[in-house]
């Protein structure tokens, strides 16, 4: 189920939203100081391509 729910996810619009936190998180990699704030982002970009049986640690 999961894999379905991450396809219909792709197709309807999660690919876009993936893009958008990888292109923030180019743009934020460009200073050092956005540096961490970019990697986070990046985190983001996956999380937002595979959300279906993703989990998520709250530290």
């Amino acid at each position: 189920m999961r894999v379905l729910g991450n396809i219909l996810w792709i197709i309807l619009g999660g690919l876009a939203i993936a893009i958008g936190w990888a292109l923030v998180g180019l743009i934020l990699c460009i200073s050092i100081i956005g540096i961490p704030f970019g990697i986070q982002a990046f985190k983001m970009a996956k999380l937002a391509l595979w959300p279906f049986g993703a989990e998520i640690v709250n530290l």
